[in-house]
């Protein structure tokens, strides 16, 4: 029997959907609201929304299955080698929210026996719910969702980011943007790569790809593209561990010609 079989995998589903929507709560309720902001870096803050969303969120799945490990983004792990692992980011777009700009959201995904199994992500200003159950299909509300069928990157609109260290670091994907800004249609940058692999799930974006990532900005966004019927790889097109620190994400028509153009610039 594997270890997902012996849990019910609804109460594990209706457990995410529960502590997604308790953390979007808080979340929606202090938009545009004034936060208080400290830093994590030069550039990379935090607020007390973060916190209190991450507490919801925490919590909420204590509550029913306390064994399991659980990894978020403000709070050091404490892994006990459980085969259920939580990845959680309480609030994808923090530097959007702290200015009001409403895209930004909760990510939660479920990873079992190292596989991810169960992926949400809630962006409560504007009321988008995505989800997914490995093998099951993803939805946005209550519509089952598709990637686009663009099958050329010079037609391909695409979302990239960059990261905290984009001062210091020299892999900040500059040299890339810039390349890939006129080799494909158009690109943009909007601050929330969960919400990225998302709209690329759902055809708004047609690929996506970042150079420097976190397990909680991708846990549930990855599921969300792959049973959308999209395509998820390292920079070289190998298998993505949530644990990579770089992505690609497509609808699998341009997979090949976004590896290509990335690698051309090193």
């Amino acid at each position: 029997m594997s270890t997902l079989s012996s849990v019910n995998k609804k109460t594990l589903f209706d457990t995410a959907v529960e502590a997604a929507r308790l953390g979007g709560a808080i979340l929606r309720d202090n938009f545009g609201k004034r936060k208080d902001i400290t830093y994590k870096g030069r550039i990379d803050p935090v607020t007390n929304v973060d916190l209190a969303s991450e507490k919801a969120v925490v919590d909420c799945i204590r509550r029913s299955f306390p064994g399991h490990d659980i990894i978020t983004e403000e709070t050091n792990a404490s892994l006990s080698g459980s085969s259920f692992r939580w990845i959680i980011d309480p609030l994808d777009g923090t530097v959007n929210y702290a200015h009001d700009y409403p895209v930004a959201a909760i990510s939660i995904g479920l990873e079992v026996d190292g596989c991810m199994e169960i992926g949400i992500v809630y962006n409560p200003m504007h009321e988008e719910f995505f989800r997914a159950v490995r093998g099951e299909g993803a939805f946005m509300n209550d519509t089952r969702i598709h990637v686009s069928s663009v099958d050329s990157l010079v037609r391909s609109l695409l979302a990239t980011g960059f990261p905290y260290d984009i001062k210091d670091n020299p892999r900040n994907n500059l040299a890339h943007f810039n390349h890939m800004a006129v080799t494909a249609q158009a690109i943009r940058r909007d601050g929330s790569a969960a919400l990225n692999l998302c709209y690329t799930a759902m055809g708004r974006f047609d690929g996506y790809w970042e150079l420097t990532i976190a397990p909680w900005d991708i846990a549930a966004g990855l599921l969300i593209v792959t049973e959308s019927g999209g395509k998820v790889t390292d920079l070289r097109g190998n298998p993505l561990s949530v644990m990579d620190r770089q992505i690609i994400a497509s609808n699998g028509l341009i997979h090949d010609e976004i590896i290509r153009e990335l690698q051309s610039v090193g």
